[in-house]
């Protein structure tokens, strides 16, 4: 790419309208949102062995992150800075994957401890 196309691509996108809160950026944040709270509740469980809830509850956040995400960059038609919030859904699908992950593992660990309902195990 030379320095006159990085210019004019530069210009175009300052002249565009995508200043403020967008729908695209509006649902990635969401998508950033339910997958952040899904790696907080899916760390919880895997430092704390939290139990089953909180481990499904984290690929639950994970994966609605997931597709949230996958959705924005499905729909975006521009790149970074048009307003379509791709930004925002490539880091809701990372942020999205690894809440689901932790969830996984925090369930895939509960599946192998042993059980501890008072019968000295």
């Amino acid at each position: 790419m030379s320095v006159h196309q990085l210019l004019a691509t530069s210009e175009i996108l300052a002249q565009s309208d995508a200043s403020g809160l967008t729908a695209g950026r509006l649902w990635s944040l969401v998508g950033v949102a339910v997958g952040f709270t899904g790696v907080v509740i899916g760390a919880r469980a895997v430092i704390r062995r939290a139990g089953r809830r909180s481990a499904v509850v984290a690929l639950v956040a994970g994966s609605a992150g997931l597709v949230l995400g996958g959705l924005v960059v499905l729909a975006a038609e521009g790149g970074p800075g048009t307003g379509y919030g791709i930004v925002g859904g490539f880091l809701a699908l990372t942020i999205g994957s690894v809440a689901a992950i932790l969830g996984a593992f925090a369930l895939w660990r509960n599946r192998l401890s042993p059980t501890t309902s008072g019968n000295g195990g």
